[in-house]
């Protein structure tokens, strides 16, 4: 067995890899990308508003970064300047804890039950055998009055062949009505997923 030493992942365009390096600048990143991404969307016959755009970049990006994930996305349909849902990519490595991770560990570990047991599988991707866990809970933060957010999830756990390590895909939204173009958006993305040692 060996250790993960990259992972790879290809991503539609309409999902902005958001920058994680602690060298980055994020807010140089989010005036170019929200410039990109009006342009883009004017040509598609939408109109912006490249601020609120802006800030929303910047918002997600900070909000990856207090995860450190290996990769992150936010996307970005045309005609939008909120993010709709977000992509994360992390490999978990093996410890003192967790000597060996499997499959049951992994869908133990990354299933929550506020709202009933997970719906979990068990699949073959091209780098390795998956658990697929699709969920919801109820999101961070919401608010103590009125109806709390409800984040879905669609979360990948995956023992890359050959590997001691995990890659973990988690995407997520909260967003009403996308629910099916967001699970075949993970079940195709996830295809993508290379690893080298």
């Amino acid at each position: 067995m060996s250790d993960i030493q990259a992972c790879g992942i290809v991503c539609p365009t309409d999902w902005v890899p958001l920058p994680l390096d602690p060298s980055d600048d994020v807010k140089r990143w989010a005036k170019s990308t929200a410039a990109d991404l009006c342009e883009r969307s004017r040509t598609a016959g939408y109109e912006l508003d490249k601020g609120a755009l802006r800030k929303n970049l910047r918002n997600w990006a900070d909000d990856s970064r207090s995860r450190d994930p290996l990769y992150a996305f936010a996307f970005y349909p045309d005609g939008f300047d909120t993010a709709l849902a977000l992509l994360e990519v992390d490999v978990i490595v093996p410890d003192d804890t967790v000597p060996q991770i499997s499959l049951d560990w992994l869908a133990d570990t990354f299933s929550a039950h506020d709202f009933g047991p997970p719906q979990s599988s068990r699949t073959d991707l091209p780098i390795g055998p998956a658990v697929r866990l699709r969920q919801n809970f109820a999101a961070e933060g919401s608010p103590r009055r009125g109806p709390g957010v409800l984040l879905q999830s669609v979360t990948y756990g995956i023992l890359p062949t050959g590997a001691e390590s995990a890659v973990v895909l988690l995407l997520s939204w909260t967003t009403p009505g996308i629910d099916e173009e967001m699970e075949e958006a993970a079940d195709s993305i996830v295809q993508t997923l290379t690893v080298d040692f």
